[in-house]
């Protein structure tokens, strides 16, 4: 009877500390948490932490609570991968990233391969930044969902805009030489010709990933090229020191670009005097005019201290959790099958849902001017006095795209 009793002192804690590790849903949160991409990861990060907290104060996931599990990746594509199979080690089913297409696709096929060779152990990848379009098209993966807009949606968007300005005679390409910047180039330049030939595109540059620290070289180019406006994907620093370099140079072209409104990105666009001269493509900004996204944006701010950079985290965390009560389980391969075709209604207003073919989510996207803010625009940015202002709105049926995707389904 004493061994009983001491062989039950023994257990009873490990299966307490069982028992709390399966009412846990963990998320491996996989970006760069230092170098270069450290400002957008670290924002990330803070928001997915928001987004969990947020649910378990209603309760978590089926009851479960929902911890992110930070990894540093560096932006490397095989220090994710390393970082991953730590995330799995330590119990994570499910795992987020964005920072990166590079990152992404290797992620993407990592784990295809790993739930091939672990059946019942299945791992699911949400995607909420990494936009290459190859994610889902010829390198799609059942595992893999993706909730921002791939950047062949987002030029789609901004050219059809384009089309309709007859002052863009003269644009300049300059983009990051990786995976995503090729694709923004390739897509510019494929969409431009066939919605506005008689626009010439008088540069076409690739730099470094998050190594350049001086664009002052590349901006004396777009000066000499006679450029009136500029088309970038560029992100993170690659954004804020382009912006910075310009203003310092006194440069008076029109930017287009996908993420203008990251870390240092509107203090350095203040510092041109571009007022409403610098346009970003988004989901859903601070200055929307849906007012539950607007006292979204106000709560969120009073806490994180940051503007909410990614309203499609909200949409991912949200669905997440709809799915699994859909499937009534948090089981990968059961929440999976809960995400397909679902609809869902966005932060920023309107419905988005996440195709079945290839597990792209499609929703309204935006196109806002950064600059001096009207009397029925609450938000700035980055303490500038500036924010972002509504120039266009793509309902969901236009922002849509075919796909090559050949899904392999379990």
């Amino acid at each position: 009877m004493r061994r009983l009793i001491l062989a039950a002192a023994v257990i009873a804690p490990m299966l307490g500390h069982a028992a709390r590790a399966e009412d846990t849903v963990k998320i491996g949160y996989i970006d760069p948490l230092s170098g270069g991409g450290a400002s957008v990861g670290e924002g990330g990060l803070k928001t997915f932490q928001y987004l969990a907290d947020e649910l378990n104060a209603k309760g978590g996931i089926l009851g479960r609570k929902v911890e992110i599990v930070p990894f540093d990746n560096k932006t490397n594509p095989q220090e994710a991968l390393v970082q991953a199979q730590k995330a799995i080690d330590a119990g994570v089913r499910y795992i987020t990233q964005g920072n990166g297409s590079s990152v992404g696709l290797a992620l993407e096929d990592f784990v295809t391969k790993y739930n091939t060779r672990n059946p019942g152990k299945e791992v699911l990848y949400f995607n909420y930044a990494a936009v290459d379009p190859a994610m889902t098209n010829e390198k799609c993966s059942y595992w893999h969902f993706r909730w921002d807009a791939s950047s062949d949606i987002k030029m789609e968007a901004l050219t059809n805009y384009i089309k309709d300005v007859a002052s863009i005679k003269k644009v300049y390409l300059i983009n990051q030489d990786y995976s995503f910047g090729q694709s923004v180039r390739s897509d510019a330049r494929k969409m431009l010709t066939a919605k506005r030939p008689d626009v010439q595109i008088v540069g076409d540059e690739l730099h470094p990933l998050l190594k350049v620290t001086d664009f002052s070289p590349y901006i004396a180019k777009i000066k000499a090229s006679g450029a009136d406006s500029v088309i970038t994907g560029n992100w993170g620093q690659d954004i804020a020191l382009l912006l910075k370099a310009a203003a310092d140079a006194g440069l008076k072209v029109n930017w287009y670009t996908y993420y203008a409104g990251g870390a240092g990105g509107p203090t350095a666009i203040k510092q041109t005097g571009l007022d409403h001269q610098v346009f970003q493509l988004t989901e859903g900004f601070a200055n929307s005019g849906h007012q539950p996204a607007m006292d979204y944006e106000k709560a969120f701010r009073a806490k994180v201290n940051m503007s909410l950079w990614y309203p499609r985290a909200v949409n991912e965390m949200r669905m997440f959790k709809a799915a699994a009560e859909k499937a009534n389980s948090v089981e990968p391969v059961k929440v999976a099958a809960a995400l397909e075709d679902l609809k869902f209604e966005v932060l920023d207003g309107g419905t988005g849902f996440m195709r079945k073919d290839d597990h792209q989510f499609f929703q309204p996207i935006y196109i806002s001017s950064f600059g001096k803010l009207a009397a029925n625009e609450p938000f700035d940015e980055e303490n500038t006095g500036w924010g972002w202002h509504l120039v266009s709105k793509v309902d969901t049926p236009q922002a849509m795209v075919t796909t090559t995707c050949k899904m392999t389904r379990p």
